[in-house]
């Protein structure tokens, strides 16, 4: 039976701690720290999220800004958006939330958002600095496993680790991150995803999973060893007459076998969730403490 990495709990933890520090702020005479979302179209997946991030800068004492475009919104007009974002000194970061519509070219648009004020970490400039180690923003839920993976005191130096997944927001940060010295760090890694034959064979020689790939119940009791890590990034609805909503929420690794397995894993929801709001948060008070130096 493995112990549960309570993502949940760690960034209420987080939370807490970030909402001392803008009270310590505040009784300074100071401002506390602005992160922004710009929101495009009405996705309902995207709209749960920001919500969420709004309702969690209100929580700890962070200025929020929800900006809501439509989905016809040409690219120039998005762009136009983001450049006042980018000289509005009253904010510290923001964030665009993706996936945007087909008309707009994704890696324009996060090449557009100042490095300073990519508190999602996606900007080549950030995702280069991190690559080299120096101190940047990190992408959000690398971040957050990276933390998770800190606080339950992990060591994972010198263990084999396989990511299942080469996305720029999770795989690949996540390789990276899981190499570079550093504790959590200095791990052996191998990057997998879709193309890899025989992933099984790998996965079952692994310390540490971390699966992106958003295939439901993909990784199964058959397929990693007796003591790994786990760590489920999936989050996907699946169809579920049985249930009140209709659907329930499931992750890339089939929770109820692998479970049996597994010294450590994250549920889903409840794992690694929450840990990407609180690291953006994180992020942002790095923005602020940037901005205010």
């Amino acid at each position: 039976m493995s112990i549960i990495l309570d993502g949940k709990a760690t960034s209420n933890q987080i939370k807490e701690e970030l909402a001392e520090q803008v009270l310590a702020l505040k009784a300074q005479g100071k401002r506390p720290p602005h992160l922004a979302a710009v929101l495009v179209g009405n996705d309902g997946a995207s709209l749960t999220y920001v919500g969420s991030k709004v309702r969690s800068c209100q929580k700890i004492g962070f200025e929020s800004t929800l900006i809501q475009l439509e989905d016809n919104i040409t690219q120039a007009e998005l762009l136009a958006t983001i450049e006042k974002l980018n000289n509005d000194t009253s904010l510290d970061g923001f964030i665009v939330q993706l996936p945007l519509p087909k008309h707009i070219d994704e890696e324009v648009v996060i090449d557009a958002i100042h490095p300073d004020k990519d508190v999602d970490g996606f900007h080549p400039t950030n995702f280069g600095k991190m690559a080299l180690g120096m101190k940047t923003f990190i992408p959000a839920t690398p971040f957050g496993i990276m933390e998770l993976l800190k606080r339950y005191k992990l060591d994972i130096s010198g263990k084999h680790a396989v990511v299942i997944g080469r996305s720029h927001i999770v795989g690949r940060p996540m390789s990276i991150l899981l190499s570079n010295k550093g504790n959590p760090g200095n791990a052996t890694v191998t990057l997998t995803h879709s193309r890899t034959q025989n992933l099984a064979d790998i996965t079952k020689e692994a310390d540490i999973v971390v699966s992106a790939l958003g295939v439901p119940n993909f990784l199964t009791a058959d397929m990693v060893k007796d003591g790994a890590i786990i760590i489920d990034v999936g989050i996907t609805r699946v169809t579920d007459a049985n249930h009140p909503k209709g659907y329930v929420i499931v992750g890339d690794v089939h929770y109820d076998q692998v479970k049996e397995k597994a010294s450590y894993i994250t549920p889903v929801p409840g794992g690694v969730g929450p840990m990407t709001i609180a690291m953006l948060l994180q992020n942002t008070m790095l923005a602020y403490t940037r901005n205010a130096s």
